[in-house]
């Protein structure tokens, strides 16, 4: 049976897309691997956050809807995103977050690893974790941020639900995860298919709110299959279980389905292919606005009106 290769990408909501921008590739030293458009919303920025190549497992999208009121986080979401980094790496963030002003906590350990809590400008919770097994894979590097010290891509996510139990059997009969372990009331998830970005968190909190969405939150979660062929296969499998999915939809680099999991949350199956290439050269990346075809002829006017990003 296919299993589903770890998380593809995370996609969430800001306010300003220039402060987001700012953060994203001077704060925290990531690549803008795409400017382009919301599909369905094509007044708003639609800006991926990645390695070198935009790797799946590496990549942070951004609907920057400016003037929307801050959500907040609760049950029915994805409310932390897990970023791994090399051991020692962590005094580092702490010493460029304080100079940067950006809102963060104390290490802390879980699950035998450490973690380091923050915050981006518009309130989205993220962590940077050293993994208990080395991440291996190669980080986008800038002059401030070697690659010593830079992310190297997803090390988890966290779902938080009023119950884990139907969003489980998802994870484990459908996606092919397996329960690792449990402290207190989260219950970690992994998938042995792939050696990153393979970790889901379930955190279970019967009595708490459900979440608002708006900027700072989250707005969906996208698992990784190589192909089109492999991806129709999982719709199959959800359909089967009685759960509402999409057909297929073209988002120039990769192919989606999207059905909301039984707790609430947001998944999307996205597709390997084409890639971030597909339309500009690898050294190019993420440095022209690049619009999907149908929302091509209104360039100029798109151009007019997108905040510009410096």
């Amino acid at each position: 049976m296919n299993k589903i290769l770890g998380l593809h990408h995370i996609t969430a909501i800001a306010g300003s897309a220039q402060k987001n921008h700012e953060f994203y590739t001077r704060v925290l030293g990531l690549r803008l691997v795409k400017k382009t458009v919301n599909f369905d919303d094509p007044g708003t920025y639609h800006l991926y956050y990645g390695d070198e190549r935009g790797s799946a497992g590496t990549i942070l999208t951004f609907f920057p809807w400016e003037g929307m009121a801050p959500g907040k986080n609760g049950t029915g979401m994805a409310t932390e995103i897990g970023y791994a980094v090399n051991s020692g790496s962590l005094a580092f963030w702490k010493d460029r977050f304080e100079a940067f002003q950006v809102r963060h906590e104390e290490a802390e350990e879980r699950f035998g690893e450490t973690l380091l809590k923050f915050k981006d400008p518009d309130g989205l919770e993220l962590s940077l974790i050293i993994p208990a097994t080395a991440d291996t894979r190669t980080p986008w590097e800038t002059n401030e941020v070697n690659s010593e010290n830079a992310t190297k891509g997803f090390h988890s996510t966290t779902l938080t639900l009023k119950s884990i139990d139907k969003t489980a059997k998802v994870l484990t009969d459908i996606f092919g995860y397996r329960l690792l372990g449990q402290e207190g009331n989260r219950f970690r998830f992994i998938t042995d298919s792939v050696p990153n970005s393979a970790i889901i968190d379930l955190l279970e909190t019967p009595e708490g709110q459900h979440g608002a969405s708006g900027t700072g939150t989250n707005h969906h979660v996208a698992f990784r299959v190589p192909d089109e062929a492999v991806q129709q296969e999982f719709r199959e499998r959800i359909s089967s279980q009685g759960l509402q999915i999409t057909p297929k939809i073209d988002r120039d680099y990769f192919f989606s389905l999207y059905f909301r999991e039984p707790g609430g949350v947001l998944f999307e199956i996205a597709t390997d292919n084409p890639g971030f290439t597909v339309d500009e050269p690898l050294a190019e990346l993420g440095t022209h606005l690049m619009l999907p075809e149908q929302h091509d002829y209104l360039r100029a006017e798109l151009e007019n009106i997108l905040p510009k990003l410096s």
